[in-house]
């Protein structure tokens, strides 16, 4: 059964413009990696966390009772929560609004019904993309009686507030499944991505032990890079799983796996 009790969504006055405050959970690291290009980790272990029995949260940015002032989201990312749902356990109907949030799944599934119509069961590796707009109702929660399901919720402000709702779901090509970088997200849709109303692109990447991937960062642009499983090097720094990197600089970032690792980059106007 859905548990509404303990739900930071469930408020009928929650949208984006609501979220309450807690304490400071720690400072990124900074340091200069050669020849010029700042990296900024955003350790795991300094998240906000919040257990409410049917969902287990970590979040990036400032979100719900977790408040950082130093983390109030990245350029236009506002917001990455890692979840983990409860067997038959989730988030009631809920509205939001002038907020692009999309859904990556990571295990289990999740079962999204919203006010346009849209009702899906999302799998593993798919995203299901919601522009809320001028307002919009959702409510998402796990099938399964038996397993959990974990996903990665991403909110990102949209370029224009007040648009239409709309719905987009990316799904992955078998043929692509061992592709380093996969664009899955962008403003325009290309190579089959969903579309954003934002000027953010981004890409899935996947990559075996020893491999790695560079994107070029252009000057007034930004990276992320969120770290989902495996373990990274990148410019001196090691990450492991929750961890993130992020940099304003130009210049090429270079991921190489120390192990089987999955992550979205984030480039951000």
């Amino acid at each position: 059964m859905i548990d509404s009790t303990r739900n930071p969504y469930s408020s009928p006055q929650f949208s984006v413009s609501t979220i309450l405050i807690h304490r400071p959970q720690g400072n990124p690291q900074q340091t200069t990696s050669p020849p010029s290009m700042k990296i900024s980790i955003r350790p795991s272990t300094a998240r906000g966390h919040a257990n409410h029995g049917w969902l287990d949260s970590f979040h990036t940015f400032s979100f719900a009772n977790y408040y950082d002032p130093a983390h109030m989201g990245f350029r236009s990312l506002r917001v990455i929560n890692q979840d983990v749902i409860a067997p038959g356990a989730g988030f009631p109907t809920h509205p939001h609004h002038d907020m692009e949030i999309f859904s990556y799944i990571l295990h289990g599934a999740l079962e999204h019904q919203d006010s346009m119509g849209n009702g899906r069961v999302l799998k593993p590796g798919q995203i299901q993309l919601m522009s809320a707009g001028r307002g919009v109702h959702h409510s998402e929660f796990n099938p399964s009686q038996t397993e959990p399901a974990s996903l990665l919720q991403i909110w990102i402000q949209p370029a224009e507030r007040g648009l239409p709702p709309s719905y987009a779901e990316w799904h992955p090509d078998p043929a692509q499944e061992h592709e380093s970088k996969v664009l899955v997200i962008s403003p325009d849709g290309r190579h089959g991505s969903a579309t954003i109303h934002q000027d953010a692109n981004i890409h899935r990447i996947r990559l075996a032990a020893g491999q790695s991937v560079s994107h070029d960062a252009t000057r007034g642009r930004g990276l992320w890079f969120q770290l989902i499983n495996g373990h990274i090097a990148a410019h001196g720094h090691h990450l492991s799983p929750g961890d993130a990197l992020s940099t304003e600089d130009e210049g090429t970032l270079t991921l190489t796996a120390e192990e089987s690792a999955e992550g979205l980059l984030f480039d951000l106007k």
